[in-house]
């Protein structure tokens, strides 16, 4: 996933490393909060694919500054990140699912219509899961148990509320 930020972060404008940290945290904090301990190794990773260029510029105060750029195979390869399946796991689905759409932007009409229609239809899977387990009076669940899952249900029913919001107005513009 920081691969994916780190190219969003950077399709409108090159940054630094410290400045594409500082853009990730401004526009993801609430989903993540990438170290550079994790943020080096990746743009070096992405350098090497060939999905970014680095070139050194010298500050006034004299300081060495490394810029980023995205290059025309590093926006493929946004897109192909933004589009690549989501996890199976419910936990990872959800965090990842909010970064994807906040990303949507950056896909032409078509392709937001794939990532919406995947997105919705694990959230509602999901859902149901928990929607199941909450109505069937033969699970053991505990009293904090069901209060978990019927949060759960909410969290999906509002991915699916947001994914709905953001399918008109894909519609709506295409």
């Amino acid at each position: 996933m920081i691969e994916l930020l780190i190219l969003y972060v950077i399709l409108k404008r090159d940054y630094t490393m410290y400045s594409i940290q500082k853009r990730i945290e401004d526009n993801f904090a609430p989903f993540t909060k990438p170290s550079f301990g994790a943020l080096k190794p990746a743009l070096r990773r992405l350098e090497i694919k060939g999905f970014l260029k680095s070139r050194k510029l010298m500050s006034d105060g004299g300081k060495l500054s490394v810029f980023y750029e995205i290059t025309k195979d590093g926006i493929g390869e946004l897109k192909r990140l933004v589009l690549e399946e989501l996890s199976v796991n419910p936990v990872q689905y959800l965090s990842n699912a909010r970064i994807k759409l906040s990303c949507a932007d950056c896909l032409d009409s078509e392709e937001r219509k794939r990532l919406f229609f995947v997105i919705k239809s694990k959230a509602e899977k999901f859902k149901a899961e928990a929607q199941g387990i909450l109505n069937d009076e033969y699970k053991q669940t505990n009293f904090y148990q069901k209060i978990v899952l019927d949060n759960a249900v909410c969290e999906y029913s509002n991915i699916i509320t947001i994914v709905e919001g953001l399918e008109k107005d894909n519609a709506r513009n295409s």
